[in-house]
């Protein structure tokens, strides 16, 4: 059996604010911080040990990931940074305020740009992603791969790149992986492996700073999956996969 763990990264300066963040590269909150600790807290009370991490290009999840390593004792391990490993290209919609979009264009159009699979934010003007493409995080990136608005299913495609070039042949090679990304990337992650429709993606919620387990077998394939807190795996109607946002307040993960 081998074991993947994947984590969202504490909460951030946007996540605290409300508003679309997308690849903007915000820092963590002072909350996210304390997520972060905790995180890498539980996973060394449990006994979890990594041969190698990997995390994107943007500083919330890289800093949510050495926060739990320096917890798990663990800062020596090889970390490799991926763009493919980034949040979901939120378009013309990064940077604001996600009640003030809902007041202009509507709840249910919100909720098809966030929460659907195949419906992408408006794209970014030519001139604002000249500041993507300018970027020395992205200069090894050809600039068509630099998307100017993504869907899920967009974030998806590049996300299973780096899953079959990367994450693939080290898990064959039996390695234990801890991936810090964030909600959109594992939110592709978690609809790949669990095999769930478009359909029923929406409601598919992975929340900041909660270390998700993976058990697979020989193949690949998940046996068993869970979220982890102190005490254990967390109980399985608590496990925030097919909830809507306004009934998670009544389970334990969410403190």
């Amino acid at each position: 059996m081998k074991k993947l763990v994947l984590i969202r990264h504490g909460e951030s300066l946007y996540n605290l604010e409300n508003r679309f963040t997308g690849w903007i590269d915000v820092d963590l909150s002072d909350g996210g911080y304390q997520e972060a600790r905790t995180a890498g807290a539980i996973l060394k009370k449990h006994g979890y040990v990594f041969d190698v991490a990997h995390t994107s290009v943007l500083k919330r999840a890289i800093r949510t990931l050495w926060i739990m390593l320096h917890e798990m004792d663990l800062v020596w391990i090889p970390i490799y940074n991926s763009w493919r490993l980034n949040e979901r290209h939120y378009g013309k919609l990064q940077g604001l305020n996600k009640d003030e979009v809902r007041q202009q264009f509507g709840e249910e159009q919100v909720n098809e740009w966030r929460r659907s699979a195949t419906i992408a934010p408006p794209p970014l003007s030519h001139n604002q992603h000249k500041r993507d493409v300018s970027d020395p995080k992205y200069a090894a990136i050809a600039h068509e791969l630099i998307p100017f608005t993504e869907s899920l299913l967009d974030t998806e495609a590049r996300t299973l790149v780096y899953w079959h070039e990367t994450l693939i042949p080290s898990l064959k090679h039996n390695d234990r992986i801890l991936i810090s990304a964030h909600g959109n990337t594992l939110r592709a992650l978690v609809k790949y492996l669990d095999c769930i429709p478009n359909d029923n993606i929406a409601s598919l919620n992975i929340p900041n700073g909660i270390p998700l387990v993976y058990e697979l077998d020989e193949q690949l394939n998940p046996i068993k999956r869970y979220y982890l807190n102190e005490e254990g795996p967390m109980d399985e109607h608590c496990i925030p996969r097919h909830l809507d946002l306004d009934d998670q307040e009544n389970c334990d993960w969410m403190g």
